[in-house]
């Protein structure tokens, strides 16, 4: 049975009220401060924010107001691990929190740069410990992402951390494998898995990590390069990139969040990436600009992360997004990490459109680019291009 969301407005401000998503049937009840799950199966799958409806400005055919589709191309599936979740794997694995109470998690998520926000985040994943939690990460946020206009979902995840922290790769392979199956046949929506070095671990952890992962070769399409950036750059894994083309992976990496256009030049030249994540700091250079634009290389562009993590002025209205496509740059808008920055894919939508004014033209360009800088065949992303076209023409 397809899991259901119980719907509802509010405001962008205000997001406190949340959604369960439950497996195996059963009805979702509003009951004030918690929601109760009704039916035969009463486990957890997630926790997520609903999204804000009333603000969005276009409609289905049946004229009910949706989200924009787009792909989401920059999200870090244990960037999605919401407090509540967070405090039901903790206690089920027995693993110590500061504290059990979901708001005062939630609390503690200011940060002061990249590396603050890290600290916090990797010491919340020591939770997951079984194949179960990756499944039920996994398709909680399949499921918030279908809720938010999301049709493809190229997700990255960090299994160095999970193989650190004790947990065999074989439940974070099954895990997150079961749950895209499941997203595909319940929600239809196509996702697939981006596998991440860690640049502080360096370039021959990544190495071992790619040979490691080789088994389970079917289960990711991809690679790419986080965490810590200034004093990692690209050049320390070169060989580990060059393994990956070898094996037919794309290539990704973070570039140009906190460190300055030379890690997108060496992301490009020695990495051969094919898109960029992040990328704020290429604008700093006129002759990157013109490379990346005249090469189409998308840059993953995460508006809310950038302001929580001060890689962009404080003020959204002066994102440097309006100017990245005013140079003809393929841009695309994900959420990164949407439990720590404020909100998921269409709560990015919605915020550049509240505070940069886009137009439904300048939305619509970068739902467009989302699926043009995707890993999808050619005629799948014509389709999706064409649901974009659709949902324009409702909006105006």
């Amino acid at each position: 049975m397809r899991p259901r969301v119980l719907g509802g407005e509010q405001s962008f401000e205000c997001r406190e009220r949340l959604v369960a998503v439950v497996r195996g049937g059963g009805e979702l009840h509003h009951t004030g401060e918690a929601l109760g799950v009704a039916g035969s199966d009463r486990r957890e799958v997630g926790w997520h924010l609903l999204q804000p409806r009333r603000l969005y400005s276009g409609t289905n055919e049946e004229g009910v107001a949706m989200p924009w589709p787009a792909a989401e191309l920059h999200v870090h599936i244990e960037g999605t691990i919401e407090s509540e979740f967070l405090v039901a794997a903790a206690r089920r694995n027995d693993v110590a929190l500061p504290t059990y109470d979901p708001a005062e998690l939630t609390a503690r998520y200011v940060f002061a740069d990249l590396q603050s926000f890290l600290d916090v985040h990797y010491s919340n994943l020591a939770v997951l410990r079984t194949e179960r939690d990756f499944h039920d990460l996994a398709l909680g946020y399949l499921t918030r992402a279908a809720a938010g206009g999301v049709r493809r979902a190229e997700m990255f995840f960090d299994p160095q951390t999970h193989i650190n922290n004790g947990v065999p790769i074989e439940a974070v392979f099954a895990g997150l494998g079961s749950a895209l199956a499941e997203g595909r046949e319940t929600l239809g929506i196509s996702a697939d898995l981006i596998m991440c070095f860690l640049r502080d671990l360096g370039g021959d952890a990544a190495e071992e990590m790619l040979r490691a992962a080789l088994p389970f070769r079917e289960q990711f399409i991809g690679v790419g390069l986080d965490s810590t950036e200034i004093g990692y750059p690209p050049s320390l894994f070169t060989k580990a990139y060059a393994m990956a083309e070898v094996e037919g992976l794309h290539r990704v990496a973070h570039a140009g969040e906190e460190a300055d256009p030379s890690y997108v030049w060496e992301a490009l030249d020695l990495l051969k990436v094919e898109r960029v994540d992040h990328g704020n700091r290429a604008m700093e250079d006129v002759d990157l600009v013109a490379r990346l634009r005249d090469e189409r290389i998308a840059l993953t562009v995460c508006p809310l992360s950038n302001i929580a993590l001060k890689t962009a002025p404080p003020a959204l209205r002066d994102h440097p997004l309006p100017r990245m496509m005013e140079a003809g740059l393929l841009v695309t808008v994900s959420s990164d990490d949407p439990t720590y920055f404020g909100g998921y894919v269409d709560d990015n939508f919605a915020a550049i459109e509240a505070e940069l004014g886009f137009s439904q033209q300048q939305l619509a360009t970068l739902a467009h680019n989302s699926f043009e800088a995707s890993f999808l065949p050619e005629t799948e992303k014509a389709r999706l291009r064409a649901e974009v076209d659709a949902y324009l023409v409702r909006s105006r």
